[in-house]
């Protein structure tokens, strides 16, 4: 989605400017164009047929003549000063976003150079300064510089409370320190974020590059990611809370493919997806607890293609899907739960096709199916527990066509309305570990 972030300043990679002849050239030629065809528009309106033709030149014609020619001369020299006070006006302000730019450029140089100083102290200093200096960038891309650093710094090899040596109290105060000055980027990137579109300082629909960065805590709580791509990448969560809760994804890509969730509390809850795409393509979920609850997807693109779930909980509880596109495609789930109880599916599609069951639990318990389409074509139900416990299904369609029920339970106990296709209707047996609702048994769907 294109950004459509204002530009306080016309953005110019240096002054281009006509020669002096041609503009005027081209301005003479304009304001004939639109004199005579004022003058034709007129001539049309009032109805006039043909001019009175004058046998002889009276003094009132000639000095009537004379003012004209007169009223030329004094046009010509207006159109001409014109173009002069123009060319000025774009001369002085190229000269002026050149000082800018210059002043910008050693306040730049002066807050890099704090971020790589020993103190804690002088590191947040140049934090605050650069994010400072990006709400004054002169041009767009200047902010997206400046942007650019604090996300790097963020990308530079980090060691995690976990991994600290033990009982060494410097390395403690130092991991300490620097996870103060990581925590307050974070923390900025989110007011920044949080500013609406219009707002002098809103960072809506920048770029931010959050590759490979190891997260234990930071607050995205409520910010507004409306354009530009954000990636996490490779990221490790793998302690603290990360907050997106109350977020909103309404255009732009959000990327978390190949992620690492081991051990964080990734907290989604409430957040709206209304618009662009948040990929988890080959995450990894192998510990702490994903948290989608209450979330509303109404216009996004969610994927967890091919991701991994092995310990983790990811949690969908009472989240609502009205127009968005979820997908599972090819997903293993292995351990941990996957939990949608008493979700709410009136839209779009949640799709777990290929995905494999081997372990853990996908809970539906209470979720209620009245639109959309949800379908397992060709998952594999191996071990684990796929649980329909009391689901509605009131409209849409929910299909499990080719697959294949191995092991494991797939139970539809106290499931309510039309059973979906492609289950064994009727008397017919059930694969082992496949229960149904007891009035599909005996009616089929």
């Amino acid at each position: 989605m294109s950004s459509r972030l204002p530009r306080r300043q016309t953005e110019r990679r240096g002054l281009r400017l006509w020669p002096v002849g041609t503009v005027l050239v081209l301005a003479f030629t304009t304001a004939v164009l639109v004199a005579a065809a004022v003058f034709y528009a007129g001539w049309d309106l009032l109805g006039a047929r043909e001019l009175k033709p004058e046998r002889r030149l009276d003094s009132k014609t000639l000095f009537d003549l004379v003012k004209l020619a007169f009223g030329v001369v004094a046009g010509a020299g207006a159109l001409v000063a014109l173009v002069v006070a123009y060319r000025r006006q774009r001369v002085d302000e190229d000269g002026a976003l050149r000082d800018a730019t210059r002043l910008h450029t050693e306040r730049f140089t002066t807050a890099v150079s704090q971020l790589g100083d020993a103190s804690a102290a002088v590191r947040l200093g140049g934090v605050h300064a650069l994010a400072g200096l990006a709400d004054d960038a002169p041009t767009r891309e200047l902010r997206q510089t400046c942007i650019d650093v604090l996300c790097a710094y963020l990308r530079l090899p980090y060691t995690a409370e976990a991994d600290l040596p033990a009982n060494d109290a410097e390395a403690r105060h130092t991991y300490l320190a620097l996870r103060e000055v990581r925590h307050t980027i974070i923390r900025l990137i989110r007011d920044h974020l949080r500013l609406p579109l219009q707002h002098h300082h809103s960072w809506q629909g920048h770029d931010f590059d959050f590759t490979g960065v190891t997260f234990d805590g930071g607050d995205f709580s409520e910010a507004v990611f409306s354009g530009g791509t954000i990636h996490f990448n490779g990221a490790v969560f793998s302690g603290g809370t990360i907050h997106f809760n109350g977020a909103v994804f309404s255009g732009g890509t959000v990327r978390f493919n190949g992620a690492a969730f081991s051990g964080s509390l990734v907290d989604f809850t409430r957040a709206a997806f209304s618009g662009g795409t948040v990929r988890f393509n080959g995450a990894v979920f192998s510990g702490g607890t994903v948290c989608f609850n209450g979330a509303a997807f109404s216009g996004s693109l969610v994927d967890f293609t091919r991701a991994a779930f092995s310990g983790s909980l990811v949690d969908f509880t009472r989240a609502a899907f009205s127009g968005s596109t979820v997908g599972f495609n090819g997903a293993a789930f292995s351990g941990g739960t996957v939990d949608f109880t008493w979700a709410a599916f009136s839209g779009g599609g949640i799709h777990f096709s290929d995905a494999v069951f081997s372990g853990g639990t996908a809970d539906f318990t209470r979720a209620a199916f009245s639109g959309g389409m949800v379908t397992f074509r060709d998952a594999v139900f191996a071990g684990g527990t796929a649980d329909f416990t009391r689901a509605a299904f009131s409209g849409g369609m929910v299909t499990f066509s080719a697959a294949e029920f191995s092991g494991g339970t797939v139970t539809f106990s106290g499931a309510s309305g039309t059973a979906p296709p492609d289950l064994p209707a009727g008397d017919a047996p059930c694969p082992h570990g496949l229960i149904l609702a007891a009035a599909w048994q005996s009616t089929g769907p």
